[in-house]
């Protein structure tokens, strides 16, 4: 069930926005471009939002009303091909922005992968305060190019590497893509199921079940839970992550 709870009238009453300025994510999310005077006006049309995993925020082809920041949990980004298989195209986490689109309507779905926060805010207000704030909408601009990166990344390990290199790129990638939750000790957390990892790869779960099994047994990683891992040997993973045998 989704939950939403506006933020609280006595943050809208202070001229800075503490909610904002106490925000873990603020660091490492665009609303970091803008000052302390500025972040008052992005709380004023911010709308907070909490997630249990399966909730969506957005569907495919539903008019694109809404942009979101997300502050905790994790996300999945999908689109369906007409047969009904899914492919993830990725999966986002705190400081993570979603929405902004080319056209009237979303090009994605997104669902969170476990409990998640976001801040949402409406496209029209949020586009309106980039225009205002240049910082802002330099910010849209370097993760849109960070954005298109990542696309052709991702295309590169689709269409031309093996199982292995597929999965080992995609554990080193999760090393640092979760700031919330640093990877001290080569420690890093999977949210996601092994079929969401699946989807995201090109390949079935049997084959991602058991290209780790090779990784755990050859002492490369190291299972601590279901979701979490510890990586024993990253240059090995980095080697195999770049086709190294």
């Amino acid at each position: 069930m989704l939950k939403v709870r506006a933020l609280l009238t006595a943050c809208a009453d202070r001229p800075t926005s503490s909610a904002c300025s106490g925000c873990g994510a603020r660091a490492f999310s665009i609303c970091a471009a803008l000052s302390e005077a500025d972040l008052g006006q992005l709380d004023s049309i911010a709308e907070r939002v909490v997630l249990a995993a399966g909730d969506v925020m957005a569907n495919e082809a539903e008019p694109a009303v809404n942009v979101f920041n997300i502050t905790s949990g994790a996300v999945r980004i999908y689109k369906l091909l007409p047969d009904g298989r899914r492919q993830i195209t990725g999966f986002l986490f705190a400081g993570d922005f979603i929405g902004l689109t080319a056209g009237a309507t979303y090009a994605f779905s997104a669902e969170a992968i476990e409990d998640t926060t976001v801040c949402r805010f409406r496209a029209s207000e949020y586009r309106a305060l980039a225009r205002e704030r240049p910082s802002l909408e330099a910010a849209l601009l370097s993760r849109a190019m960070h954005e298109l990166t990542a696309a052709q990344d991702q295309m590169l390990l689709l269409g031309r590497k093996t199982a292995r290199e597929r999965l080992a790129s995609f554990l080193v990638t999760m090393l640092s893509r979760d700031p919330l939750r640093p990877s001290g000790d080569n420690a890093v957390r999977l949210p996601m199921t092994r079929s969401e990892i699946a989807d995201y790869l090109g390949l079935t779960i049997e084959t991602v079940s058991r290209e780790l099994t090779k990784l755990k047994t050859s002492g490369v990683i190291h299972a601590v839970s279901l979701h979490d891992l510890r990586i024993e040997r990253p240059d090995r993973l980095k080697d195999m992550a770049n086709g190294a045998s």
